[in-house]
């Protein structure tokens, strides 16, 4: 009976081992795709559209930017009497309205300012404001949803544009980059980090034929698609934009992705600032993932959204922290019960991880190498010091042994092949730790320690703050980025 219950555990640890890799085969799975990109057929053979674009920009406090943000979409290589810009105005205490009057005044019937004194219920009520407005006409025949502090490169409108040729595209989102002028630490890790969850990934989701979100500074729909999800964007929710993306592609139509039309964006310059911009994303994805219950994995609900590849690609990230908690607590109960199974199955784990690493950072760096050239060094820093050096342990353990030539007491061994065996664990705590360093003021210190804890593993961590927040209830607060004007 004993040696059921122990064989049953075992094949348990196994399991949850295993699972612990899915996300890593996952990514693997989503960056081989990316060679296939120029051939997936959404992005292809595509016609000349110019529709009437009517730009909707949400303005909360936004004066250090949106003067400049206006300019730059004053001088977009697109027709001027097919673009209008609409700044609804929400409730500003700042500059803004000012700023935004005089733009009007310099751009006259090309930029509107609309003042919303009621403010203050988030992006989702704002925009449909702005939107309760264009629909009161028939000149609007596109609108462009983004961000105030976005700026958009020359061509980037039109080549979203075009792509409204094609009927059954209801909505476009281009390629959004960090574009501080001088990044510190934590906007080069964001740098890199939009390399991967933007321009690669979204690349591979053009091949499968499904887009999981539009970036909600840079999303252009046709009217018939906005109409055809009520003329509303979907208010209840901290994720408007994923929300609208299914919504889109549920009603029959397509959301892709243009990687060639670049945005610029200026994102958090502190651990404290992406930790709650994150967490309110991550809350974003639990709704998401509990309100679309009965699509996931059902191709016969959505041919794309419902199929194994979407399935897989979402709950490989919404659920990582949960496969990193198993698979760390898998390897330390395995040592416990079969201490050589558990050797060879951390090599196994960390040897995959690696593996992946590689192929995601040299993917990195072909699709954009103006921002990995950037960001390299957080690319190759990715996953924290700690994890390259359990890395280099997994591949290389009599190498690393051969460095510290002096016999360990055996309770220092075992403690020290505990801590290897739960680092995937462990690590979000220490990521969590940075967050907690720089709260108590000491920024530059929190920096430091996020390269040894990893910024891989802080993302986990913020998605498991998210688990918390939202089956705690919290309040869901809109947790603004503050813009300075930092974007060149």
């Amino acid at each position: 009976m004993l040696a059921t219950v122990s064989l049953i555990l075992e094949l348990f640890c196994i399991l949850a081992v295993c699972s612990g890799m899915l996300p890593v085969v996952a990514g693997l799975y989503q960056f081989l795709l990316v060679g296939l990109s120029p051939f997936g057929g959404r992005t292809q053979d595509v016609g000349l559209a110019l529709p009437r674009v009517a730009i909707l920009i949400p303005a909360w406090n936004e004066g250090a930017v949106i003067a400049t943000t206006i300019r730059r979409l004053m001088k977009l290589d697109y027709p001027t009497d097919r673009l209008r810009v609409f700044v609804i105005d929400d409730a500003s205490t700042d500059e803004t309205p000012w700023a935004c009057i005089e733009m009007s005044r310099l751009f006259p019937r090309r930029v509107v300012h609309v003042r919303r004194v009621a403010g203050g219920e988030g992006k989702a009520h704002t925009l449909n404001y702005g939107l309760d407005i264009l629909w009161a006409d028939e000149w609007t025949e596109a609108v462009l949803i983004m961000d105030a502090d976005v700026i958009y490169t020359r061509d980037a409108l039109k080549r979203m544009a075009r792509h409204l040729s094609n009927p059954g595209i209801g909505a476009i989102t281009a390629y959004i980059k960090e574009g501080s002028k001088r990044p510190n630490p934590v906007q080069r890790f964001i740098t890199f980090e939009y390399i991967t969850a933007t321009g690669a990934s979204r690349r591979a989701q053009n091949v499968l034929g499904f887009l999981a979100c539009l970036s909600g500074g840079a999303q252009l729909h046709s009217r018939e698609n906005l109409m055809a999800i009520g003329g509303k964007i979907f208010s209840h929710t901290l994720a408007e934009d994923t929300f609208t993306t299914f919504r889109t592609q549920l009603r029959g139509r397509s959301a892709i992705f243009e990687p060639h039309a670049v945005v610029y964006a200026e994102e958090p310059d502190s651990i404290v600032g992406l930790w709650k911009q994150r967490v309110r994303w991550g809350r974003g994805n639990v709704q998401i993932t509990r309100v679309f219950r009965r699509l996931w994995f059902r191709p016969s609900v959505h041919p794309t959204l419902g199929s194994w590849s979407m399935g897989l690609l979402w709950f490989s990230i919404f659920l990582m922290p949960a496969f990193q908690i198993a698979a760390a607590t898998g390897l330390v109960i395995l040592f416990f019960l079969d201490a050589e199974s558990a050797w060879q199955l951390f090599r196994l784990f960390w040897i995959t991880a690696a593996l992946v690493y590689l192929v995601v950072t040299f993917v990195s760096f072909v699709v954009d190498w103006e921002s990995a050239r950037k960001s390299w060094f957080e690319g190759l820093t990715f996953p924290g010091f700690i994890s390259l050096g359990v890395i280099g342990y997994a591949l290389f353990p009599g190498f690393v042994e051969a460095l510290w030539p002096w016999p360990l007491a055996p309770g220092i061994a075992v403690s020290l092949t505990l801590f290897l065996y739960a680092w995937t664990a462990l690590s979000m705590c220490a990521a969590y730790l940075c967050k907690s360093v720089e709260t108590r003021g000491f920024p530059g210190t929190a920096s430091f320690l996020l390269y040894f804890a990893g910024y891989g593993p802080f993302l986990c961590a913020v998605t498991f703050a998210s688990y918390v927040k939202e089956l705690t209830g919290a309040s869901m607060k809109w947790d603004k980025t503050v813009k300075t004007g930092k974007v060149s």
